[in-house]
């Protein structure tokens, strides 16, 4: 029997039953044959990492073994319980859902290969540079897109959103593309200091007068500086989240190709706990450029960093859970440092001011950059800078996947502190090349002390894409005039479940919203299921799924459902929208 069929059967028998509101579990077929797909096992300290593989000219390294590899965290070695070769993947190809059924399970939504993004940043680029990147996205799509490889488009800017959803269609592709529209920066990026341009003052009193003027135009320009940053960094901090929350339940490696003119931090946090020696000898090759430009006290970066330390380390330890990797490619290409002077009009220079600004207009650009290595260095991305022919900073994230092997190993240290965990890795035989993510945070997942986890829900549901952490299927269904039901079908192996004394503890939310044709809310339900199951009950669920109802109202004009569902203990979520039929 068919995966469509096996859940129209399990729907059908569902719908026989004299269910209610209140969360019971019935027993469903799991949509799926053998093992899921999905590597998730939020309830099991599973580390995974990314290993880019090449020789010497930079090609492919293949047909290496688990045997190959060695493995160690902070030192100490690693056994190798996870293995995956390049392409294990792309053999899978995306299954369509029949109608009325909403699913966010991988077969469903994702790419059928390595997930590939390329993210327009509009929050932290300037109206001419998204620009040019739009057309450099359109070339490569010429010139590539015909090799058949699936892509999604997103955009940052005041948060994340989705322009296409992954397809292999050159045609789809380019039309999203050409949907794009450059739009200045809601916050306009800062720049180097004002400077004064040589004019002098003359006299005691005036000079005086000129001074305090320059320095209140210099307060309000650092206040100006201060809240463009806080605003920037909260939004790119969010649109990591996001994109772990989208892309973190489908399988294997997934490579954002991040176009921007600059990243308001770097993943590693001022609170981290490692050495400068060690932090200089783990990541990558710019330890001293970074120690300079990007770790300075009052870089930009720096100041991020220290005001947003917890944030940032929750991000990059969601990105690292995800398996993502950052591909940033730099939109300011070759520059001199005049760029921002050729923009203005009407200043008066003396030749110092103008060495002043290019100093200072380099000096930006080598920090930004900087941040851009460490970014990638961090996720085991490849920065691309310094360079005009943006499409190739694209092919470069491409090409990586047929050299990319995922390692997986349960952690020996079995503290989950928060610390910051360094990974050395090591390949037996050959002289290849290997470039990984460095490490990661030893972050548990739990309940943010400062907010709560549906903040997140109602975030990931404004986004549109599904949110695949948790996997599931649902279908809804009229039962009276005016009524229906929404069964929804979870993947059991993407929940956290809790020792209970030889049973398993779970707690999931689950929601269920109507919206009209004009996205007006006509009604949410939601039920909690917090209750602990047998050990035989719990590998029932295990094995076919947890199937769990929602009755509510359906007023006149209900066009489209949004569904979720949250795990209460990791905070990981799982979205779906479609029509109602």
């Amino acid at each position: 029997m068919s995966c469509n069929q096996l859940f129209k059967t399990a729907i059908a028998a569902a719908l026989a039953f004299n269910l209610t509101t209140y969360p019971e579990i019935a027993s469903a077929q799991q949509p799926a044959g053998g093992e899921p797909t999905l590597t998730i096992r939020t309830n099991t300290r599973l580390v995974t990492v990314d290993v880019v593989v090449t020789d010497k000219k930079g090609l492919p390294v293949s047909g290496l073994k688990a045997e190959d590899f060695t493995v160690e965290e902070n030192g100490k070695k690693q056994k190798v319980s996870l293995f995956t070769a390049p392409g294990s993947n792309d053999a899978a190809k995306p299954v369509p859902v029949p109608a009325g059924v909403l699913s966010n399970r991988p077969e469903n939504v994702g790419p059928g290969g390595v997930a590939t993004v390329l993210l327009l940043d509009a929050m932290n680029s300037q109206f001419k540079d998204q620009a040019y990147a739009r057309f450099q996205m359109l070339k490569y799509v010429t010139e590539q897109g015909q090799a058949g490889h699936a892509m999604a488009v997103m955009t940052l800017t005041d948060r994340l959103g989705v322009l296409q959803q992954f397809t292999s269609d050159p045609h789809v592709l380019m039309t999203a593309i050409k949907n794009l529209r450059p739009q200045e920066p809601i916050l306009q990026s800062s720049g180097p200091a004002p400077e004064s341009h040589g004019i002098s003052a003359g006299g005691d009193a005036s000079s005086s007068s000129i001074a305090s003027a320059q320095a209140a135009v210099q307060q309000f320009a650092d206040l100006q500086v201060g809240y463009a940053l806080e605003r920037r960094t909260i939004a790119t901090i969010e649109a990591m989240r996001s994109l772990a929350r989208i892309l973190g339940g489908l399988p294997g490696r997934k490579n954002v190709v991040w176009l921007t003119a600059s990243l308001p931090f770097d993943l590693i946090p001022e609170d981290r706990n490692v050495t400068d020696a060690e932090l200089l000898a783990d990541l990558p090759g710019q330890g001293r450029q970074r120690s300079v430009s990007v770790n300075a006290a009052g870089a930009y970066a720096a100041e991020a960093r220290q005001l947003h330390g917890q944030d940032i380390k929750a991000a990059e330890a969601e990105l690292a859970n995800s398996n993502i990797a950052i591909y940033p490619v730099d939109l300011t290409g070759l520059m001199s440092g005049m760029e921002s002077s050729a923009t203005r009009s009407g200043s008066v220079y003396r030749d110092t001011a103008i060495t002043d600004r290019v100093i200072a207009g380099l000096s930006a650009q080598q920090s930004a950059q900087g941040t851009m290595r460490e970014v990638a260095a961090e996720t085991g991305g490849k920065a691309y800078v310094n360079q005009n022919e943006i499409k190739d900073g694209i092919s470069l994230a491409v090409s990586d996947e047929k050299a990319s092997y995922t390692l997986g190993y349960y952690a020996e240290n079995k503290k989950w502190d928060g610390k910051f965990r360094n990974f050395t890795i090591k390949l037996d035989k050959g002289d290849a090349q290997l470039r990984y993510r460095k490490g990661y945070f030893a972050v548990e997942p739990a309940p943010d002390k400062k907010g709560n986890f549906e903040q997140n829900v109602a975030a990931a549901l404004e986004i549109g894409a599904p949110a695949t952490q948790v996997a599931f299927m649902a279908q809804a269904k009229p039962t009276e005039p005016g009524k229906m039901r929404v069964i929804f079908l979870v993947d059991a192996h993407t929940l956290s479940a809790e020792d209970a004394g030889g049973a398993k503890k779970m707690n999931v939310n689950l929601y269920a919203s109507l919206f009209s044709a004009a996205g007006k809310n006509m009604g949410t339900k939601s039920i909690k299921v917090d209750r602990t199951f047998d050990a035989a009950t719990y590998q029932q669920l295990l094995d076919k799924g947890m199937m769990v109802p929602i009755d509510m109202d359906m007023p006149a004009g209900g066009q489209s459902l949004r569904l979720a569902v949250l795990d209460n203990k990791t905070g990981f979520i799982g979205t779906a929208s479609g029509e109602v039929h």
